[in-house]
Protein backbone atom coordinates (compact mmCIF):
# COMPACT_ATOMS: atom_id res chain seq x y z
CA UNK A 1 0.00 0.00 0.00
CA UNK A 2 1.48 3.35 -1.10
CA UNK A 3 0.07 6.34 0.77
CA UNK A 4 0.85 9.88 -0.44
CA UNK A 5 0.95 12.20 2.58
CA UNK A 6 1.41 15.98 2.43
CA UNK A 7 4.89 16.71 3.90
CA UNK A 8 3.89 20.18 5.12
CA UNK A 9 0.41 19.43 6.45
CA UNK A 10 -0.03 15.67 6.92
CA UNK A 11 -3.68 14.72 6.44
CA UNK A 12 -5.12 13.55 9.81
CA UNK A 13 -7.19 10.87 8.05
CA UNK A 14 -4.06 9.29 6.53
CA UNK A 15 -2.07 9.61 9.75
CA UNK A 16 -4.88 7.79 11.57
CA UNK A 17 -4.80 5.02 8.93
CA UNK A 18 -1.02 4.61 9.31
CA UNK A 19 -1.33 4.52 13.11
CA UNK A 20 -3.99 1.82 12.84
CA UNK A 21 -1.57 -0.27 10.74
CA UNK A 22 1.13 0.14 13.40
CA UNK A 23 -1.27 -0.68 16.24
CA UNK A 24 -2.11 -3.93 14.47
CA UNK A 25 1.56 -4.91 14.37
CA UNK A 26 2.30 -3.56 10.92
CA UNK A 27 5.66 -2.52 9.50
CA UNK A 28 5.89 0.63 7.39
CA UNK A 29 8.35 2.74 5.43
CA UNK A 30 8.25 6.48 6.11
CA UNK A 31 10.16 9.69 5.35
CA UNK A 32 12.55 11.42 7.77
CA UNK A 33 14.93 14.36 7.46
CA UNK A 34 17.72 11.96 6.43
CA UNK A 35 16.63 8.69 4.77
CA UNK A 36 13.38 6.88 4.26
CA UNK A 37 13.05 4.64 7.27
CA UNK A 38 11.49 1.26 7.99
CA UNK A 39 9.84 0.81 11.34
CA UNK A 40 7.06 -0.28 13.65
CA UNK A 41 5.68 0.36 17.13
CA UNK A 42 8.57 -0.35 19.55
CA UNK A 43 6.06 -1.84 21.98
CA UNK A 44 5.21 -4.66 19.55
CA UNK A 45 7.85 -7.40 19.82
CA UNK A 46 6.52 -9.44 16.87
CA UNK A 47 6.66 -6.38 14.63
CA UNK A 48 10.25 -5.67 15.78
CA UNK A 49 11.20 -9.26 14.93
CA UNK A 50 9.73 -8.74 11.45
CA UNK A 51 11.99 -5.73 10.95
CA UNK A 52 15.02 -7.79 12.01
CA UNK A 53 14.07 -10.35 9.35
CA UNK A 54 13.51 -7.70 6.68
CA UNK A 55 16.88 -6.11 7.44
CA UNK A 56 18.67 -9.45 7.90
CA UNK A 57 20.15 -8.02 11.08
CA UNK A 58 21.65 -9.65 14.16
CA UNK A 59 19.45 -9.22 17.23
CA UNK A 60 22.49 -8.14 19.22
CA UNK A 61 22.42 -4.90 17.19
CA UNK A 62 19.46 -2.85 18.47
CA UNK A 63 17.70 -0.37 16.22
CA UNK A 64 17.28 3.29 17.11
CA UNK A 65 13.83 4.79 17.52
CA UNK A 66 11.94 8.01 16.87
CA UNK A 67 10.22 10.06 19.58
CA UNK A 68 7.62 12.73 18.83
CA UNK A 69 9.36 15.52 20.77
CA UNK A 70 11.81 16.35 23.59
CA UNK A 71 9.23 15.67 26.29
CA UNK A 72 8.61 12.25 24.78
CA UNK A 73 12.35 11.45 24.94
CA UNK A 74 12.34 11.96 28.73
CA UNK A 75 9.88 9.06 29.04
CA UNK A 76 12.16 6.64 27.20
CA UNK A 77 15.62 7.85 28.26
CA UNK A 78 17.39 9.14 31.34
CA UNK A 79 18.01 12.75 30.40
CA UNK A 80 20.44 14.86 32.44
CA UNK A 81 20.32 18.66 32.42
CA UNK A 82 23.42 18.62 30.22
CA UNK A 83 21.80 16.25 27.72
CA UNK A 84 18.55 18.23 27.69
CA UNK A 85 20.33 21.52 26.96
CA UNK A 86 22.18 19.95 24.04
CA UNK A 87 19.13 18.17 22.66
CA UNK A 88 17.17 21.41 22.76
CA UNK A 89 19.80 23.00 20.51
CA UNK A 90 19.75 20.33 17.79
CA UNK A 91 16.29 18.74 17.82
CA UNK A 92 14.19 18.30 15.80
CA UNK A 93 17.05 17.56 13.45
CA UNK A 94 19.19 14.94 11.69
CA UNK A 95 20.82 13.52 14.83
CA UNK A 96 20.75 10.14 16.54
CA UNK A 97 21.56 10.66 20.21
CA UNK A 98 22.81 7.81 22.38
CA UNK A 99 21.31 7.98 25.88
CA UNK A 100 20.70 5.60 28.80
CA UNK A 101 17.35 3.91 28.17
CA UNK A 102 14.54 4.06 30.72
CA UNK A 103 12.47 1.14 31.99
CA UNK A 104 9.85 2.05 29.37
CA UNK A 105 12.11 0.79 26.56
CA UNK A 106 11.72 -2.89 25.64
CA UNK A 107 14.94 -4.87 26.24
CA UNK A 108 15.18 -5.78 22.55
CA UNK A 109 15.66 -2.07 21.79
CA UNK A 110 18.56 -1.61 24.23
CA UNK A 111 22.28 -2.33 23.92
CA UNK A 112 24.10 -4.47 26.48
CA UNK A 113 25.00 -1.19 28.20
CA UNK A 114 21.26 -0.38 28.43
CA UNK A 115 21.63 2.54 26.03
CA UNK A 116 19.37 3.54 23.15
CA UNK A 117 19.70 5.55 19.95
CA UNK A 118 16.97 8.17 19.87
CA UNK A 119 15.83 10.50 17.08
CA UNK A 120 13.44 13.44 16.72
CA UNK A 121 13.65 14.11 12.97
CA UNK A 122 12.69 17.42 11.43
CA UNK A 123 9.91 15.80 9.42
CA UNK A 124 6.24 16.60 10.00
CA UNK A 125 4.94 13.26 8.79
CA UNK A 126 6.88 10.89 11.04
CA UNK A 127 6.48 13.18 14.07
CA UNK A 128 2.70 13.25 13.49
CA UNK A 129 2.68 9.44 13.27
CA UNK A 130 4.71 9.02 16.49
CA UNK A 131 2.55 11.53 18.35
CA UNK A 132 -0.72 9.93 17.24
CA UNK A 133 0.59 6.42 17.99
CA UNK A 134 1.61 7.43 21.50
CA UNK A 135 4.76 5.27 21.32
CA UNK A 136 8.13 5.73 19.61
CA UNK A 137 8.67 4.22 16.16
CA UNK A 138 11.56 1.89 15.39
CA UNK A 139 13.98 3.48 12.93
CA UNK A 140 16.25 1.82 10.37
CA UNK A 141 17.09 2.83 6.83
CA UNK A 142 15.10 1.48 3.87
CA UNK A 143 17.94 -0.36 2.16
CA UNK A 144 18.58 -3.44 0.09
CA UNK A 145 20.54 -4.98 2.99
CA UNK A 146 23.50 -6.11 0.87
CA UNK A 147 25.80 -4.38 3.31
CA UNK A 148 24.81 -6.95 5.94
CA UNK A 149 25.95 -9.86 3.82
CA UNK A 150 29.61 -10.37 4.71
CA UNK A 151 30.08 -13.04 2.06
CA UNK A 152 29.41 -10.94 -1.04
CA UNK A 153 30.91 -7.72 0.34
CA UNK A 154 28.36 -5.68 -1.60
CA UNK A 155 27.62 -2.16 -0.54
CA UNK A 156 24.25 -1.39 1.03
CA UNK A 157 22.08 0.77 -1.24
CA UNK A 158 19.54 3.01 0.47
CA UNK A 159 16.35 3.85 -1.37
CA UNK A 160 15.22 7.48 -1.60
CA UNK A 161 12.21 6.90 -3.87
CA UNK A 162 9.07 5.59 -2.08
CA UNK A 163 7.89 3.88 -5.28
CA UNK A 164 11.14 1.90 -5.45
CA UNK A 165 10.79 1.01 -1.75
CA UNK A 166 7.26 -0.21 -2.45
CA UNK A 167 8.44 -2.32 -5.40
CA UNK A 168 11.53 -3.71 -3.67
CA UNK A 169 10.01 -4.76 -0.35
CA UNK A 170 6.53 -5.67 -1.62
CA UNK A 171 4.50 -7.69 0.87
CA UNK A 172 7.22 -7.40 3.53
CA UNK A 173 5.83 -3.93 4.31
CA UNK A 174 2.23 -3.16 5.21
CA UNK A 175 2.44 0.42 3.93
CA UNK A 176 4.88 2.83 2.31
CA UNK A 177 4.31 6.46 3.25
CA UNK A 178 5.17 8.71 0.31
CA UNK A 179 6.27 12.03 1.76
CA UNK A 180 8.25 13.23 -1.24
CA UNK A 181 11.99 13.66 -1.54
CA UNK A 182 14.36 13.35 1.42
CA UNK A 183 18.05 14.39 1.67
CA UNK A 184 19.31 10.77 1.64
CA UNK A 185 22.18 11.57 4.00
CA UNK A 186 22.81 9.63 7.21
CA UNK A 187 22.17 11.26 10.57
CA UNK A 188 25.05 12.28 12.81
CA UNK A 189 25.32 9.92 15.78
CA UNK A 190 26.36 11.49 19.08
CA UNK A 191 26.69 9.77 22.46
CA UNK A 192 25.72 11.86 25.49
CA UNK A 193 26.43 9.09 28.01
CA UNK A 194 27.87 10.39 31.32
CA UNK A 195 27.53 13.95 29.97
CA UNK A 196 30.57 13.42 27.74
CA UNK A 197 29.73 14.16 24.09
CA UNK A 198 31.28 11.64 21.71
CA UNK A 199 30.71 11.80 17.98
CA UNK A 200 30.17 8.23 16.79
CA UNK A 201 29.35 9.11 13.17
CA UNK A 202 29.62 12.31 11.19
CA UNK A 203 26.56 12.83 8.99
CA UNK A 204 23.91 15.46 8.38
CA UNK A 205 23.65 18.28 10.92
CA UNK A 206 26.24 20.53 12.51
CA UNK A 207 28.10 18.57 15.20
CA UNK A 208 30.43 21.44 16.08
CA UNK A 209 28.56 22.15 19.34
CA UNK A 210 29.61 18.69 20.54
CA UNK A 211 33.30 19.03 19.63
Amino acid sequence: MLLAVNPDNPQPRLIAKIVEILQEGGVIAYPTDTFYGIGCDIMNKKAIERVYQIKNRDKNEPFSFICSDLKNISEYAKVSNFAYRNMKRVLPGPFTLILPGSKMVPKIMLTKRKTAGIRVPNNNIVLAIAKALGHPILSTSASNNKGNNKENGAKEAIFSDPSLIHDHFGAMLDAVVDGGEVPNIASSVVSLIDDIPEIIRYGAGDVSIFE
